[in-house]
């Protein structure tokens, strides 16, 4: 980096930026302390923590802005071994992540639209044809995306990843790693963890000669500790959403995860998790619910429905309705367990943490069969003690709601739990009828009211 860059970031993101950040967080935690007239009543104040998580996620995206001035870049999918880049110190973005604040902000029909008119079906992912018209078109709700210098896609979350990033790779002439992870249809054998152990060897070669530098093991096991120390927080978090009342819904929680996601190996995601564990705590010790007045609890599985999720929570929780559980929000902390079993401190032996890290990414839950989602979703309507289950119904991802029409079958006719399957798209509202969901969502509270 030159010294101009080097003073123009500074300049921009440590000085102006994080300072305008801290204010405009310091200003948030001073609203909050205020009563809000338009505070929904059915729906407990949001935690304290929140300003901080905007302010987490703000710097992320400022970082990003600049950070092909003076660092290498990777995008890398949700589910890739992202400890190998963060130990080679690349910054990291997800394109997935984008999308999400992208529907957020509900920019994604004018970015999908871009795709769209380069020739993409709409059938495509929602986030694949927000991220590739953003790329297209420069447009994007956080000011700038960086630039690349390597791309990093795992096939445990879906097949799509593979062919957007091919076409990512193609765009920005840069290289391309892609670990292909064997499905899992019964048990991982020790072949499945050796071919994905050996394409984790290749892939550091070439982040390594993408970097400039060699990975180190100690900083890799502190990149490990930190994704450790985060994956076991954000699981307490979510265990603490057992107690009755939950302290925090599922809907906090899809905005709660992104710290695990985006900021996985970073001490930033330790210390937020630490402060938001201390507030739900507290929570629970004052008795106080994520739903003012909690009549019954509910599983909602695949992805959020972005646009829609304050809408959701408020209808839900007029009827006293609270969604504690989250198949989606689950696999970042029950479902990382072998994350957690492949940071072992102990060993010093780069070979053996790989096969650990093989094992870890293979166990992806949209990496393994529709069984064992069935049987995750079963084990948590008891651990929760839940009363229904809503199955996003997702037409932008279709490895999530594969099985859904069997799981849905199954959990009401042999398990007898009330079950909904509500169709939507998580990121592209021209897929989505609110009087239709509406409607069914009437009519599936009325089945859990007759339940016995």
């Amino acid at each position: 980096m030159s010294i101009l860059s080097a003073v123009s970031f500074n300049w921009k993101v440590n000085v102006l930026g994080k300072a305008f950040l801290r204010f405009e967080r310091r200003r948030g935690e001073w609203k909050m302390r205020k009563p809000y007239k338009k505070q929904n009543p059915n729906l407990a104040p949001l935690l304290k923590s929140v300003p901080y998580l905007k302010e987490l996620i703000s710097t992320h995206y400022l970082h990003g802005r600049y950070a092909d001035t003076h660092k290498k870049v990777a995008w890398v999918t949700s589910g890739a071994p992202v400890e190998i880049l963060k130990a080679l110190d690349y910054f990291t973005l997800y394109p997935e992540n984008h999308g999400a604040v992208c529907g957020v902000r509900r920019q994604v029909v004018e970015l999908s639209g871009v795709a769209e008119n380069m020739g993409y079906n709409r059938d495509l992912c929602s986030y694949a044809r927000g991220d590739l018209g953003s790329v297209v078109s420069g447009k994007t709700p956080v000011g700038r995306l960086p630039k690349p210098d390597l791309l990093f896609c795992c096939t445990n979350i879906c097949q799509t990843v593979m062919y957007w990033y091919q076409v990512l790779a193609d765009h920005f002439k840069v290289p391309l790693i892609m670990i292909d992870t064997p499905f899992i249809y019964d048990k991982v054998t020790e072949h499945e963890i050796e071919y994905v152990k050996k394409q984790l060897e290749y892939a550091i070669a070439t982040a390594e000669r993408v970097a400039g530098k060699s990975i180190s093991l100690k900083q890799y096991k502190k990149v490990g500790i930190y994704a450790k120390d985060a994956v076991l927080l954000w699981n307490e978090i979510l265990d603490l959403c057992k107690h009755r009342p939950s302290p925090i819904s599922a809907f906090d929680q899809f905005f709660y995860m992104a710290p695990i996601v985006d900021m996985r190996g970073e001490d930033h995601a330790v210390k937020f998790y630490t402060q938001v564990i201390a507030e739900v705590k507290q929570r629970i010790a004052d008795g106080v619910g994520a739903v003012t007045n909690e009549r019954k609890r509910l599983l909602w599985d695949n992805l959020p429905i972005w646009y829609e999720v304050r809408r959701f929570a408020e209808v839900l929780a007029e009827k006293g309705y609270c969604i504690a559980a989250s198949t989606y929000t689950h696999a970042w902390g029950g479902d990382m367990k072998h994350i957690i079993e492949s940071i072992d401190t102990t060993k010093d032996d780069m070979d053996y943490l790989l096969s650990m890290l093989a094992s870890a990414y293979l166990h992806a839950i949209l990496n393994q069969s529709s069984g064992y989602k069935l049987n995750v979703m079963l084990k948590m309507v008891k651990e929760y003690d839940l009363d229904g289950v809503i199955l996003h119904n997702n037409r932008s991802c279709k490895p999530y709601s594969l099985g859904q029409i069997d799981q849905r079958d199954r959990l009401m006719n042999e398990y007898g739990i009330p079950t909904i399957l509500l169709e939507a798209d998580h990121n592209d509202p021209r897929s989505f009828s609110e009087e239709q969901a509406m409607n069914r969502l009437a009519a599936f509270i009325e089945i859990v009211e007759n339940k016995k």
